[in-house]
C-alpha cells in the first residue's frame, strides 16, 4: 500500500481501514521532520500510538512507545521536530480551522 500525501506538507498516510458512513478510520501516519498539523478539533475520541520518533502539542511530547488519546471536543495543533511514524484511530474525522 503506497503512502498518500495529506493536505498538510510533510504528513503522509496509509488509510488501513475507513468506514465512510460512520467516519471511523485507522491510519498509519508518517510525519517528516518539522511537519505540523494546524489547529483542529477532535470531533470524537482519537487514539494514537507512536511507533517511531516523536510529536508534540501544548500538553507535551509523545515518543516512540507512547499511547495518547484525545477526548471529543479537544482542540490543539501538533508538530514534530524529528519526524514520527504513528498509528491513529479516528471515530470521526477531525475538523480543521485553516
Amino acid at each position: 500500500m503506497p503512502w498518500q500525501p495529506t493536505r498538510f506538507p510533510g504528513v503522509d498516510w496509509k488509510i488501513l481501514m475507513e468506514q465512510k458512513e460512520s467516519g471511523l478510520s485507522t491510519v498509519l501516519m508518517r510525519w517528516a521532520p518539522g511537519a505540523r498539523l494546524p489547529a483542529h478539533e477532535h470531533v470524537a475520541i482519537e487514539q494514537t500510538y507512536v511507533l517511531e520518533g516523536s510529536f508534540a502539542d501544548h500538553a507535551g511530547v509523545c515518543r516512540a512507545g507512547n499511547y495518547v488519546w484525545r477526548r471529543a471536543g479537544s482542540r490543539h495543533d501538533a508538530w514534530t521536530d524529528e519526524g514520527c511514524l504513528m498509528l491513529a484511530v479516528f471515530l470521526k474525522p477531525n475538523t480543521f480551522f485553516d
